[in-house]
């Protein structure tokens, strides 16, 4: 998929709110924390948590996407950094984040899927935190949204497979309406799961 065509139009494709699980969860995140969020879009998730006193980076590799982004966070008076770069091959930073986050990353394969959560380990803190929101694999029953490929889509195992031993501090398997523009919009089966990385 071309993303920076898909995000090429003037309106924002996911809406300019965030989406609600990242609204559900932001009192877990202290003001001054830094937070990456991967594959951001056009700035809905990034830019309400820098509105919250979040230090936010956007990883975000479409052109026309991080535009959109960096107009949102003026009109909203915050600030963002911007990484450019594909997640595909990205050199992930090593223990600098105190969260990341994921929202609908599910253009990956289970592979790449794999390379992504090894990277969003690689790149939290000890004791930081991974919050990872998307489609369950009951979702292309819907039709509101995603992939058509189930093996792109989430269970709680697979997440808990991902994660060993990490502590969990939030998981979720659910059916729930979106209206987040003309991207997500309708019923959907939705997957949230939260948990902090091991000390050591």
């Amino acid at each position: 998929m071309d993303w920076n065509e898909r995000f090429s139009g003037v309106d924002y494709l996911y809406g300019r709110a965030p989406a609600d699980f990242v609204a559900r969860q932001q009192w877990r995140i202290p003001r001054g924390a830094k937070v990456l969020s991967i594959a951001e879009g056009e700035g809905r998730n990034a830019v309400y948590l820098a509105e919250q006193g979040a230090q936010v980076t956007a990883l975000e590799s479409s052109a026309n996407a991080r535009g959109k982004a960096a107009d949102l966070a003026r009109e909203r008076g915050v600030s963002l950094a911007f990484i450019s770069d594909d997640l595909r091959g990205y050199d992930w930073p090593d223990g600098i984040y105190d969260f990341v986050l994921g929202c609908f990353f599910q253009f990956a394969d289970p592979a790449f899927r794999d390379e992504i959560f090894d990277g969003i380990a690689q790149a939290l803190t000890p004791g930081g935190i991974a919050m990872i929101h998307g489609f369950a694999r009951r979702q292309p029953r819907y039709g509101s949204g995603g992939p058509g490929q189930v093996s792109q889509l989430y269970d709680l195992d697979l997440l808990h497979q991902a994660f060993p031993r990490w502590e969990v501090l939030h998981q979720a398997d659910y059916d729930a309406d979106l209206d987040s523009g003309t991207g997500h919009s309708g019923r959907a089966a939705l997957i949230d799961f939260v948990v902090r990385k091991p000390e050591r």
